[in-house]
């Protein structure tokens, strides 16, 4: 049955929640804490029908990712949905002149049809060997409407995410903010915290100048920080500019969030421009291009930690061995739900999800592991595209 498997069709659903007390800051980029205030958020499932049944379901993407899967729908129907390390290089190069996140989608997809048609979880597939994964608490941005609204805030919440057995915090500051108070917030967490939780921060790529970097990166130093990730308003991609606060701090960079597959992380390694490496299935190419980082890190000895939550991220974290924490986020300590309710099966990325040691669950159902509530879905359905 296997090599008679075909894709016969793609479907595309944009569901759309609310959100209370959510907004945006000074740009309308960064969601932050907002009183009073619903965010309205597009959301997005995609599936892969086959002619034996099986269907491949992802729960995430964006339009621009939709766009492009758009664009390689008439390449893929027809094809065997097992043979993905072929889909994955041919739409890889079908999309050389963008970005390549179309190719997320599809290749999750594919792996769910796959575990699916052994009965298998796809933690299996891979390799994994864990089944519970240690978290960090990774915050939404600071605000100035009485949430994360300064470094002591940051702090108390901090303390509350150890309390609740979270092994690390991460911060994410404020946009257009003063840097002297981003450098009092990470002296502040670390003064509440003390010295066994690991602490990293995230400033988004906000800061205007390398002086502005290099005063924070010196106050991370000084606090014992895990990790500083992304802090230049380059975008995350420079390996010059990484490479040259790399030799004036102490504390280690997490770069390659904001480059797209393999090669362009490899050569983040090579250029000595980051120490941890960064990995998105949705970004990188799927559960497939995820694997292909994580190898390639570990052959340069390095680790490679996994942006944002999400059932694929826990298999493929499951699967490797140099990596250190599952990034549980964004989470804030006065908005106590901010995902759509879309799973079944009580799978959650909320901030009360860890158990006491601060670990998740790796699924373990066939597949990706997780059963969608299509009931939910269609009541919040604003739109479905098909490909077939």
């Amino acid at each position: 049955m296997a090599r008679d498997l075909r894709i016969t069709r793609l479907r595309i659903h944009q569901f759309r929640w609310e959100i209370p007390d959510l907004g945006l800051d000074y740009n309308g980029f960064n969601q932050v804490y907002q009183p009073g205030n619903v965010l309205r958020t597009t959301g997005y499932v995609f599936v892969i029908e086959t002619n034996a049944g099986i269907t491949g379901e992802y729960v995430g993407g964006n339009a621009a990712s939709y766009a492009q899967v758009g664009m390689v729908a008439h390449y893929l129907l027809g094809k065997n949905p097992l043979e993905r390390e072929r889909i994955y290089n041919d739409v890889k190069r079908a999309l050389r002149k963008f970005d390549r996140m179309g190719l997320g989608p599809i290749d999750i997809a594919l792996w769910d049809i796959a575990g699916k048609l052994y009965n298998a979880p796809v933690y299996e597939l891979l390799g994994g060997f864990r089944r519970t994964l240690p978290c960090y608490a990774s915050t939404y941005h600071g605000d100035e409407n009485g949430g994360l609204a300064s470094p002591e805030a940051f702090a108390d919440f901090a303390q509350q995410c150890r309390e609740m057995g979270y092994p690390a915090f991460k911060i994410h500051g404020w946009g257009n903010g003063p840097i002297e108070r981003e450098i009092a917030t990470v002296l502040e967490v670390r003064k509440r915290v003390g010295p066994t939780m690991d602490l990293m921060l995230d400033p988004a790529c906000e800061y205007n100048t390398f002086a502005d970097a290099l005063k924070v990166g010196r106050a991370c130093d000084e606090a014992s920080f895990f990790w500083y990730e992304d802090p230049f308003k380059d975008g995350g991609i420079s390996q010059q500019a990484h490479r040259k606060l790399r030799q004036l701090i102490k504390t280690p960079l997490l770069i390659g969030e904001h480059v797209r597959t393999l090669e362009p992380h490899v050569d983040l390694c090579v250029a000595e421009a980051t120490d941890f490496v960064r990995a998105d299935a949705d970004y990188d190419g799927g559960i497939t291009g995820v694997m292909k980082i994580a190898h390639a890190a570990e052959g340069f000895g390095l680790d490679v930690e996994i942006h944002a939550p999400g059932p694929a991220h826990r298999h493929c974290m499951a699967a490797i061995r140099n990596t250190n924490y599952y990034e549980l986020g964004l989470v804030h300590p006065k908005i106590r739900r901010t995902k759509p309710p879309i799973y079944k099966n009580g799978y959650s990325d909320e901030l009360d999800a860890i158990d006491a040691r601060g670990h998740v669950p790796v699924p373990d159902g066939p597949g990706l592991g997780v059963e969608i509530d299509w009931d939910w879905v269609k009541k919040h359905e604003v739109g479905v595209k098909l490909y077939d």
